[in-house]
């Protein structure tokens, strides 16, 4: 039996594995560094939007601890009118304390919502393009 143009079809089918194998050799590279600049983006974005929450919250740290200056004193003068200044002072920095514990419990929840760093589109893509390659794929 010969293929279309009169060769053996063994050596069609041998020419064609050549060429795919030639194409492969070709793409492959080109896939390996398409997926590696995936994977930098997708690292990228995440590191800027972790930083801009932790940027968020220490801004937010730092004005707290300017206005609650302010307020801690205010706070103890008042509370001096009515018991020793001492007992006044010691009810003020209780409250302190408790509020420091939960914003120190909102920043440490809103630091783990931005996931882990890892380029997980780019490595789904990557693991495909691997059982692609060993045909383990199809569709």
């Amino acid at each position: 039996m010969t293929a279309q143009h009169g060769a053996p079809e063994s050596q069609t089918q041998s020419q064609t594995l050549g060429a795919l194998v030639h194409q492969l050799t070709q793409q492959v590279p080109d896939l390996i560094r398409s997926e590696i600049r995936l994977a930098q983006a997708e690292v990228a974005e995440k590191g800027k939007r972790a930083g801009v929450r932790i940027g968020m919250f220490s801004v937010a740290g730092l004005l707290a601890f300017f206005a609650f200056g302010s307020l801690v004193a205010t706070a103890i003068l008042a509370l001096a009118l009515v018991v020793d200044a001492w007992v006044a002072a010691l009810v003020v920095a209780i409250v302190l304390v408790a509020a420091a514990a939960v914003a120190g419990l909102v920043g440490r929840n809103k630091v783990a919502e931005a996931g882990p760093p890892a380029p997980e589109r780019a490595i789904g893509g990557l693991k495909e393009d691997i059982a692609t390659v060993k045909g383990d794929h199809h569709g």
